[in-house]
């Protein structure tokens, strides 16, 4: 009885309220599984309906937290393996933004491939779950379960069709390698727990900045092992994980034919919400945990940021599969992402930040188009299936050019604004540190973007100087699909046309992460 009240009191009710959004997902998460028993196959189709549901109440549980508790932010919870902050709820609403057009680009999808069945929408909303606590989660168990949640969830998203051999084959090579990054990480996260004697990311800061300005001698364990390079094994081991989740180069193969054989809407999410929640993890470990190291691992995250963004833009040239293209696109684009990594300022946060959000939209808008093409007797994958699309359907035609134009960063567009940022943030980050190399990855970085104009132009290009489509069936869009691309594109239109909004919210939510950041670097 003593040890039961004992642990009443150490359990405080009250940090339910902290992970509210995520309890909604995974109540409504079960009860899509019980409702798709329930309904018979032909209403599974509003399983959907009420996953979009659920993903409301989500939004609605976490502006209130935000709203109610805003002014005390950070606030933790569960022993401090919980923290919300503006950082965590930033990317809450990423993660909410794209499981909600997911589901609403799925409908027709599931439909036209007969494939309609209320276990998909569950998986997504665990999905969500997982991405969730990974932008929230304050310790490394809980980031690693957190992620391992979100990884099983699309190995099977990925190979969802079970009658399709390319989609088998892609969920077994997602399954392998998801499982050889998911162990190095995890050897990265051992290493790190044996140095600092905690999972508590601050713990593991503090830890990190004494040991990296302690003297030579001072920096070794019993034995007079030292803790620098130990430091450093770790920090690559996490560093080669972390790389793999987010489809950089060298560990970026799997993306092409995981986004090539995945159905087109496991497709977009897996290249947004996946990529936003990676990113999560990796700022959180990179910038708070292993701050104080910023010194040793910034040349490196550099390094591999240049290469990815030089791979995935020329391996696109020579792409004419479209949802292989826009995998290599989407490599290339996590390699502009990791420069707000780099640069590690409040320039490099707020890229970070819009672009993802930018990202998201464009991204799911583009496989939208590409889904609205599919129909029994056209997959609509290649990008020459587009060609005369601005005839038959100009509207639709439109849409893509302005996606198109925004992955490639173009003016009045949103990718604009967060790529402004990102390389903004290098500019910065050269003046505070003197060091030119900045600036030579931020012009590597804007030469590589004139090249990407190249294969997104070409969508453009067969769309209105290529012949009429040769399918003159009309396109046939659900009212879910067609809500799902208005949205992405007003969305696009408008960060490119007034940003200010977004921008000043992005510098807001992410103010706790740069003072956590420039107090850490400090103490170099």
């Amino acid at each position: 009885m003593l040890l039961q009240a004992n642990t009443l009191e150490l359990f405080n009710a009250r940090d339910l309220l902290l992970i509210a959004p995520e309890l909604i997902l995974t109540l409504c998460a079960c009860v899509a599984l019980v409702i798709e028993v329930v309904l018979p196959y032909q209403k599974s189709k509003l399983t959907g309906y009420f996953a979009l549901i659920g993903l409301a109440l989500a939004s609605v549980s976490l502006f209130a937290l935000w709203q109610v508790n805003g002014q005390r932010f950070p606030l933790t919870g569960f022993y401090g393996t919980v923290r919300i902050d503006g950082f965590a709820v930033v990317f809450k609403v990423i993660f909410l933004l794209a499981a909600a057009l997911t589901v609403a680009i799925s409908m027709r999808y599931l439909d036209v491939e007969r494939e309609q069945r209320g276990e998909y929408y569950a998986l997504v909303l665990f999905a969500t779950v997982g991405m969730m606590f990974l932008a929230c989660g304050y310790d490394l168990i809980v980031l690693y379960v957190s992620l391992e949640l979100m990884a099983l969830t699309f190995y099977v998203l990925v190979s969802y069709t079970k009658r399709e051999r390319r989609t088998n084959e892609a969920g077994m090579k997602y399954f392998l390698l998801g499982a050889f990054s998911s162990g190095v990480l995890l050897y990265g996260m051992s290493m790190l727990y044996g140095i600092a004697g905690s999972t508590n990311l601050g713990d593991i800061s503090r830890s990190v900045s004494a040991i990296m300005n302690a003297a030579p001698v001072e920096g070794a364990i019993a034995g007079g092992l030292p803790l620098r390079p130990l430091l450093l094994l770790g920090m690559i081991a996490l560093a080669a994980g972390l790389f793999f989740k987010i489809a950089a180069v060298p560990f970026h193969m799997w993306a092409p034919d995981a986004y090539e054989g995945a159905p087109t809407s496991v497709t977009a999410f897996l290249s947004t919400g996946s990529k936003a929640a990676s990113f999560a993890l990796f700022a959180r470990i990179f910038l708070e945990a292993l701050g104080g190291m910023r010194a040793d691992w910034a040349p490196l995250v550099g390094l591999v940021a240049a290469i990815t963004i030089m791979v995935g833009n020329w391996a696109a040239i020579t792409q004419t599969n479209a949802k292989r293209l826009l995998a290599y696109s989407s490599i290339s684009n996590a390699g502009y992402l990791l420069l707000g990594v780099v640069a590690a300022n409040e320039y490099g946060y707020v890229g970070l930040v819009v672009y993802l959000l930018v990202y998201t939209l464009m991204n799911i808008g583009a496989f939208g188009v590409i889904i609205s093409l599919r129909r029994r007797g056209l997959v609509g994958d290649n990008v020459d299936d587009f060609t005369g699309l601005a005839q038959k359907a100009p509207g639709m035609a439109l849409m893509m050019t302005i996606f198109m134009l925004s992955l490639g960063g173009l003016p009045l567009t949103g990718g604009f604004i967060g790529k402004w940022f990102l390389f903004g943030g290098l500019v910065q980050r050269a003046d505070a540190d003197g060091k030119n190399w900045y600036l030579w990855l931020a012009v590597w970085a804007i030469l590589n973007t004139v090249v990407s104009f190249f294969y997104y132009v070409r969508f453009i290009r067969v769309m209105y100087l290529g012949d009429e489509m040769a399918d003159a069936r009309p396109l046939s869009l659900s009212p879910a699909l067609r809500a799902a691309l208005v949205v992405s594109v007003i969305g696009v239109i408008v960060i490119g046309i007034y940003p200010q909004p977004f921008i000043n919210m992005a510098q807001t939510l992410v103010s706790s992460l740069t003072k956590a950041a420039a107090g850490t670097f400090a103490l170099r």
